[in-house]
């Protein structure tokens, strides 16, 4: 089945599935059981049926084409890895409780968890994920586990918090550890409340990287009941209430508009999202779509982020690799490109440095750099590979080759085959219709500074 079967409700057996997982994940989050699934088949093998086990016990998902895959193999390994003291990087039975200050509400979390159903003050009417409770169980826990959790403003309008007054929310997490312990963490946060006038003391405290995580999860949770175009629409329209709020322009003078550095590059973390396969389910199976979806609900901000907008670093004659733009324009025949998006590290080289390899430039002990510069993003490669687990798929590719598509897929198409610009030789150039970043900062600050 396809995401289109679903979508038309013509597979047949599909709703049965996820209802009887459902139950089945219910009673594992009763007994702490934890439910890890290493899917290595070329077929699907029904993954979008079983998530709710996996992502109601807090598992791990593994997604390869065989059990003789690297993938498979590092990723079990990895898995069962012990510290010094001979203990797993896991805990168990874990429950996670909120508190708030009267000012403010908890609406819901969206992570590797399940709802307590805990009725306290502390409750919002507002759901947001995993909503109309104040604690969650988490069968399974390790040291990179990360849950968001939402908040609202509940204080009356009538009776105005004064400027300067704190607030307070305290994280109570127990859980028992490997060595047997039963352990209670508890995190108590404060901050001071302003009023709406002050943008500039709200901007001080935002965290646009964090915030791009938390809209992702929140997108990612809609796919459930909504409409993939509806998401967008509404991402879209946070961004635009979000830049007119806290920009600075006149009013109807696109070109006036600025961001301040706390904003700045959170609206192309929104542009990569919208295109990223958490949202765009073209090309992808149900199962591959809810392995992205799975792993994006467990994973840090770093790593989700990596998820969102890909990280990629240039390798050339000139000196050390260098950071460049997740742009078609950064490739270049010289160049070797090391692309992480965290599912796959992928090796692109350009089409000189491709033809070199070819004829074995790097065997001529006269070519010594040729060489070291093909095995500088392999050693990069490994050493990210080392860190992460589910473990990514390592590819090779050339420019100009079929595999190029994996790198292709995720840079900005600021240069396509419409484009009147002219194309230098050995650059490239994408087959697309999708809008550039560019041409898309250009309809945001025009809707932004139009006031609508």
């Amino acid at each position: 089945r396809s995401h289109n079967d679903l979508e038309k409700d013509a597979a047949k057996h599909y709703k049965k599935a996820v209802k009887y997982f459902q139950a089945l994940a219910k009673r594992c989050v009763t007994n702490g059981h934890t439910v890890d699934v290493f899917a290595c088949s070329l077929d699907q093998v029904g993954l979008a049926e079983m998530k709710s086990c996996v992502e109601s016990t807090g598992g791990y998902l593994v997604l390869t084409e065989s059990f003789s895959c690297p993938v498979f193999k590092e990723s079990i390994s990895r898995l069962f890895t012990q510290d010094d003291n001979g203990h797993l990087n896991m805990a168990f039975a874990a429950t996670l409780e909120v508190l708030t200050s009267r000012e403010f509400k908890v609406c819901g979390a969206i992570g590797p968890c399940s709802s307590l159903q805990k009725k306290t003050p502390s409750v919002a009417e507002t759901e947001i994920g995993l909503g109309g409770t104040s604690a969650w169980k988490f069968c399974a826990l390790d040291s990179s586990t990360t849950v968001a959790v939402y908040f609202e403003v509940v204080n009356q309008h009538s009776t105005p918090i004064p400027a300067g007054q704190q607030r307070y929310v305290q994280f109570v997490t127990q859980y028992q550890h490997f060595s047997g312990q039963i352990r209670l963490r508890v995190t108590t946060l404060a901050g001071n409340w302003t009023d709406g006038s002050n943008a500039q003391e709200i901007a001080n405290g935002y965290d646009q990287e964090a915030a791009a995580v938390l809209m992702a999860r929140i997108a990612v949770f809609k796919t459930e009941n909504e409409e993939a175009f509806d998401i967008l629409r509404w991402l879209d329209r946070m961004l635009i209430r979000l830049v007119a709020k806290f920009g600075e322009y006149q009013k109807d003078e696109p070109l006036s508009f600025r961001l301040s550095s706390q904003f700045s590059i959170y609206p192309q973390f929104m542009f990569h999202l919208r295109r990223s396969q958490f949202l765009q389910v073209f090309n992808n199976s149900p199962d591959e779509t809810t392995f992205y979806r799975i792993t994006l609900n467990r994973e840090n901000v770093t790593n989700s982020l990596i998820m969102i907008q890909p990280t990629l670093l240039a390798y050339s004659f000139s000196g050390p690799p260098v950071p460049v733009l997740l742009d078609v324009t950064s490739i270049a025949p010289d160049r070797i490109l090391l692309l992480d998006t965290f599912f796959f590290v992928i090796i692109f080289n350009g089409d000189t440095i491709s033809q070199w390899r070819k004829a074995r430039y790097h065997e001529d002990p006269k070519h010594e750099n040729f060489k070291a510069l093909l095995e500088a993003p392999k050693e990069d490669a490994r050493a990210i590979i080392k860190e992460r687990l589910p473990v990514p798929r390592l590819v090779e590719c050339d420019q100009y080759g079929s595999q190029a598509r994996f790198l292709l897929s995720k840079l900005n198409p600021s240069v396509t085959h419409n484009s009147s610009m002219n194309i230098n030789p050995g650059t490239d150039f994408i087959f697309t219709d999708d809008v550039s970043l560019q041409v898309f900062m250009d309809h945001l600050k025009r809707l932004a500074v139009s006031g609508q």
